[in-house]
């Protein structure tokens, strides 16, 4: 491991400013770019979002999903989709949104929303931490929450 690498780990593993970043599981700040190509090869499943970076309190999560998810509800919370490839719908109970590759979408919080995607779609969401996929919904497609990759 080279010395800043070495550094940044153990300052990382000290008590203080940075030990909230041990608590909860996030990977120690390396000097490597974040490649979304291959973050995206590693995930197999399909609506089960992972964690890949943070911002503050803001977590960067990708996902690939195909079908219909369920009508859902973040109350405390606005929710945005990047599409980096394919193309996913995001129903609302008066219309829908198409939201192609490279193109970002905003729910406000507190509007119910289904997404959709007619192929597979693999996605960026930005949400805060703790946020539940399903939102109030619940169910089978509640995916565990705060795990990286």
């Amino acid at each position: 491991m080279g010395r800043r690498l070495a550094a940044i780990a153990a300052a990382a593993a000290r008590p203080g400013r940075h030990s909230h970043s041990i608590r909860r599981g996030k990977p120690p700040m390396t000097d490597q770019a974040i490649n979304l190509t291959h973050k995206l090869a590693q995930l197999h499943d399909h609506w089960s979002p992972r964690v890949v970076a943070e911002l503050n309190d803001l977590q960067f999560k990708i996902v690939k999903f195909a079908g219909e998810f369920v009508w859902h509800t973040h109350a405390d919370t606005d929710e945005a989709f990047l599409v980096l490839r394919g193309q996913m719908q995001i129903g609302f109970r008066d219309r829908e949104v198409v939201v192609g590759e490279g193109e970002l979408f905003v729910v406000p919080r507190g509007v119910e929303h289904i997404t959709r995607a007619d192929s597979e779609c693999h996605a960026l969401i930005l949400e805060p931490r703790g946020v539940v996929n399903t939102g109030d919904a619940g169910g089978a497609l509640t995916a565990r929450n705060d795990v990286w990759i």
